[in-house]
């Protein structure tokens, strides 16, 4: 947080005080730190004019701290506005890259047409892999028996894979069981 900027309030007492207002000077202290949101050279006008209707309050009495009062609550009103300001610009800014952020994330909407038409790439992609996944295996196979091509055989679970256990003679002398085990079959209802 910045601190708090230095203002000097110069009065000048006139003789008919406190029956007419002093009269007011503001201006920055001297070696003081420049405030980003408070200038008094530029707020100078509207702080002094800020104070006229106090000064019209408090004719015939002692005013000024009356006047150093309302000074300094005028230039924290003054701060405090254009921090809200500053904040508020910050907010749009934010929700404008906000915006953009999230835009990259709507794609084109999903239709019946573009749904079928990915899910055909989509599938040709996993047959291509496949493929060389398959040939890239062959090829390994090739390389760890010297480059001989010889039948290859499938393990017990490769064939269960694809279906092909318990297809081969065996299926023909179980078929003979499998008719005489009928034939010894009672149906009883």
């Amino acid at each position: 947080m910045d601190p708090p900027p230095v203002i000097t309030l110069s009065v000048t007492y006139p003789e008919a005080y406190p029956d007419v207002g002093p009269h007011l000077d503001i201006a920055s202290a001297p070696n003081s730190p420049k405030h980003p949101l408070f200038d008094v050279s530029e707020d100078k006008s509207q702080l002094l004019d800020a104070l006229q209707p106090t000064i019209a309050e408090s004719l015939g009495m002692a005013m000024v701290f009356t006047l150093v009062t309302t000074l300094k609550e005028m230039a924290e009103t003054l701060i405090a506005d254009r921090q809200r300001q500053v904040a508020a610009l910050k907010e749009v800014e934010a929700r404008k890259v906000e915006e953009e952020e999230n835009r990259r994330f709507h794609g084109k909407m999903v239709t019946k047409e573009r749904f079928l038409e990915w899910r055909e790439k989509f599938r040709r992609e996993m047959a291509e892999k496949e493929r060389r996944q398959r040939e890239e295996e062959e090829a390994d196979e090739k390389k760890k028996r010297g480059g001989k091509l010889e039948e290859k055989r499938l393990t017990g679970r490769q064939l269960w894979e694809r279906g092909l256990a318990g297809k081969g003679d065996e299926e023909d002398a179980e078929a003979e069981d499998a008719t005489i085990a009928v034939g010894n079959l009672h149906i009883e209802s």
